[in-house]
This record gives C-alpha cells, structure tokens and sequence, in this order.
C-alpha cells in the first residue's frame, strides 16, 4: 500500500472496536464491487488529525461545551459578532492551519489515483483532502483556508489575511481555551474588544471565510454539479459523517433512489443507518487501509 501511516491524535475519536474481520471483509466486497465510487466524508474522518467535531458523544464540541458555531444571519448584520468571530479565528489559526492530512484522506486519494473513486464530496472546511492532494473533490461547505469580499466577491487567502490581522493588532494578544470545529478558540468579550478587523481592500466591503456558516445554503449550482457527479456514480460510502446535516443527507436520499447501494462508516449512529446496504462502526483511519 503506497499510504504513509502517520499516528493518529485520538482525543476526539469516540471510543469504538477494533474493526471486526467480517465487517473489513463486507467493505472489501462492497469496493470490490463499486467501478466508479461515491464518496462522501463529515467531521469524523478528520478527527484523528486533531480537529474535533460537533455531534459525536462525549467527545464533541456540543457534548463538552455549551458553544455554538456563528450563524450566517449574525455574522452578516452584526460588527461586533464579526469582531469575535475574526478575533478568535485570528487566535486559533496557526493552530487549526497546521493540521495534516491522516491515512484516511491519504488512502481516498489513493483511491482516486486509482480509478476507483469517481468523485469525493466533503462536508469539511478544513482542507485536509486538498492538502492529502485529491483533486476529484467538492468542498461542499467551502474552505477556511479562503477568504472573499460579501461586497465585490474579492478572494484572499486566509494565510495572507493573517498578516493583515497581525498587522492591525501588533499588541494585541489572548490566550485561547479550547480549539472548536472550524479553527477558531474560545475567548472573553474582553479580550476580543479591542480586536481590529479588516475590510475589503478592494472596495471596503465585509470580509467572510469561504464557508456555508449554520444558517446559510448551499448554492445551486454546487448542488447540481455534486448532483451531476452522483448520477455518473455506481455506488456511495459515507465515511466520517452522522449526515445530521440536510446540504449532505440530500445526496444520501438521491443515492436511496438511483437504487444506488450505500455504505456508512461512522462511529455511532447516522440517519442513514435504516436504508444503508452497510454500516460500519469503526475508525476510518483503521478500517479504510485494510481495504485493497
């Protein structure tokens, strides 16, 4: 197998089993059987690089803290929830950028080096399959590691934003406490205070990651071009995702109707898990290398 084995951070990983030998068998069969694959990936396959997710039990941002990500509508209409949100986003980006790929996103890139895969959709805004170098991919929600103008739709990188953040703020610091989801921290209303955000430097315009924040849809177009990609596809794997989240159940109802069969990689329970032809509860750092 050509993929480097890195060792996994289990501190967000939900406790499971090792993967069972009849349950890595009936995933082999299933990809085996699959010519042009669909794949779809959540929170959970990046955890084991580090990130952690919203939902899983006990080891999820919703089950460790009474935090909520920012809503679209808020960020939009309110200065001072741009301030926070870019405040502590500023705080934990070194951090949240620095996460590498684990053997999961490197075997799917694998696979799609191999013909296998068709084409991978990933709810994730961290980055990981494009660092893991996959090409036949959709960021579905977008990517933090861009930034674009509300106004003019002009795009920096987050990396360059970083130093105009820096440069705005030179003394201005805080110690963070916790890492959420998307890359930013948890800070106090008086730290984030004086934080000094940025505009647009094209034409003054409100600066925003290029991601779906809660609250906010999917364009069109992007859902037909995943909708296009799922019709030229003859089979779907979920790997990572409890698909709580309408924008990517969407695909796994459209799959359920093209008869398509599907299989589910997911520590705990998923919404698939009732028409799923497969569901496997392991980690899919440890169950997607045994697969040939």
């Amino acid at each position: 197998h050509s993929v480097s084995r890195t060792s996994p951070n289990l501190t967000f990983v939900p406790a499971c089993l090792p993967p069972d030998p009849g349950e890595v068998e009936e995933l082999q069969h299933f990809v085996s059987n699959s010519k042009r694959l669909f794949v779809m990936t959540g929170a959970g396959i990046s955890t084991e690089s580090g990130i952690p997710d919203y939902r899983s039990e006990g080891v999820g941002l919703y089950a460790r803290t009474d935090r909520r990500p920012v809503q679209h509508a808020e960020f939009v209409r309110s200065a001072s929830a741009r301030q926070r949100y870019w405040a502590r986003n500023f705080v934990g980006w070194p951090q949240f950028s620095s996460h590498q790929p684990n053997t999961a996103h490197l075997v799917l890139r694998h696979w799609e080096k191999l013909g296998k895969l068709h084409w991978l959709v990933t709810q994730n805004v961290d980055g990981l399959h494009t660092k893991a170098g996959s090409q036949r991919m959709t960021e579905l929600h977008g990517c933090t590691h861009r930034v674009f103008c509300l106004a003019c739709g002009d795009q920096i990188l987050r990396s360059e934003l970083q130093e105009h953040f820096a440069a705005l703020n030179p003394t201005w610091k805080a110690e963070a406490f916790g890492v959420a989801p998307d890359g930013d921290v948890f800070l106090t209303d008086e730290q984030v205070r004086n934080f000094q955000v940025p505009a647009c430097r094209k034409c003054g315009g409100i600066l925003k990651p290029d991601v779906t924040f809660f609250g906010d849809t999917v364009s069109q177009e992007k859902v037909s071009f995943v909708h296009q990609r799922l019709a030229e596809s003859d089979s779907m794997l979920v790997a990572g995702s409890s698909m709580q989240v309408y924008s990517g159940y969407r695909f796994a109802l459209a799959a359920r109707e093209k008869k398509l069969p599907i299989a589910v990689l997911n520590i705990g329970p998923t919404r698939l898990d009732h028409f799923a032809s497969l569901k496997l509860n392991s980690r899919c750092g440890e169950l997607l290398p045994l697969i040939v």
